[in-house]
């Protein structure tokens, strides 16, 4: 396997438009590394420079420690999996998965019998791909991938055109592979289950800059700007703009007739933005509701802690309920998952928002 970097790649076409612009990570060998983001934002271009079907502008590509900027692909010792299976429709399977696999010492047949196995297609290998379904489809391109035995992978969006179980399952598959491989993966998705359970890392794309690259944890907990904050978790973060009014002994997040009181504990940390705009990022579960729903529209008995919302609406989803809330020009979204019925529409509920987080 390979180490995989980026140095300031730039990619500008003739027409003027940039699809990347400074780009800079580094997949290590063995990592599983996801590129996220919206479509547009130059995901698989980052992808087609790697595996040198697109030419940089500017910027320096090294795998393995060796620059391959302008290698041809066939030199790079990666392998690209598509978002459309792309197999030969008159080839078997086995031929399929045969197909530019290099020489090898040991037979053939062996290799492809185990990855079939590997990938529980050993049952189908007489098939053609017009008798397969879209994700058996689909692990045959794996599976063609896997034995040419690259020094990298690179994975462009491959489940997004699968139903939501079979998604769900290849998923899973793919993250076990991984462990079992401990391949150089680069993974491209604009879904963020996809990327938080299956990235080692993730950099998150935008506009065709890396906004922000981590653990999926830590970009969950500390996302650097409000793209990457909206960009993880469901339902979103929610952010409410205002500013921080006081002293660092009574010290509030103030907006039009809004007004939180910040704790003693972060105090100090929220000095700094006294007197500037400022937008609040709120996680759903860091939000509580007080039991039960107030039939009253909130005024000056609001506590320090918390605000007096409306119930705007309800949104049932079975093993859980979105209560989404509103007061003035804030809306706030809060996942419920316990048992007790979820508030009125139309009601009013005690909204506490855990100022520590």
């Amino acid at each position: 396997m390979a180490e995989i970097v980026l140095e300031r790649l730039t990619k500008e076409y003739g027409n003027g438009i940039c699809a990347v612009r400074d780009l800079s990570f580094t997949a290590a060998d063995g990592e599983l590394l996801v590129l996220m983001g919206p479509s547009g934002c130059g995901k698989t271009t980052t992808l087609r420079l790697i595996a040198g079907l697109e030419e940089p502008t500017h910027g320096t590509i090294r795998i393995g420690g060796q620059d391959a900027t302008r290698l041809p692909p066939r030199k790079r010792g990666v392998t690209m999996v598509f978002q459309r299976p792309a197999l030969y429709p008159h080839l078997t399977v086995r031929n399929n998965l045969k197909f530019g696999m290099p020489w090898r010492s040991r037979p053939l047949g062996a290799s492809i019998d185990t990855t079939a196995r590997t990938l529980e297609l050993q049952d189908m290998l007489d098939r053609k791909p017009w008798q397969l379904s879209g994700g058996e489809q689909q692990r045959v391109a794996l599976g063609r991938a896997l034995l040419r035995q690259p020094r990298a992978f690179l994975l462009d969006e491959p489940l997004s055109n699968l139903d939501a179980r079979l998604r769900a399952d290849l998923r899973r598959e793919l993250h076990l592979l991984h462990r079992r491989l401990q391949a150089t993966m680069i993974y491209v998705t604009h879904d963020q289950v996809e990327a938080m359970t299956l990235g080692d890392r993730v950099v998150i794309l935008d506009g065709g800059v890396v906004q922000q690259t981590d653990k999926p944890s830590a970009l969950y907990k500390q996302p650097r700007n409000r793209f990457v904050a909206l960009s993880l978790g469901s339902p979103a973060m929610n952010l409410l703009d205002g500013e921080v009014s006081g002293d660092k002994d009574i010290l509030r997040f103030i907006a039009q007739n809004c007004s939180l009181a910040v704790p003693p504990e972060v105090a100090e940390r929220w000095l700094v933005f006294r007197g500037r705009p400022l937008t609040l990022g709120v996680r759903p579960e860091n939000v509580r509701l007080s039991p039960g729903s107030v039939l009253r529209p909130p005024g000056p008995e609001d506590s320090p802690q918390s605000l007096r919302m409306e119930v705007v609406l309800v949104e049932p989803l079975g093993a859980a309920t979105l209560v989404n809330l509103s007061r003035g020009d804030w809306r706030v979204t809060k996942q419920l998952t316990a048992e007790p019925l979820p508030p009125v529409e139309g009601g009013f509920v005690e909204v506490i928002f855990d100022m520590t987080k």
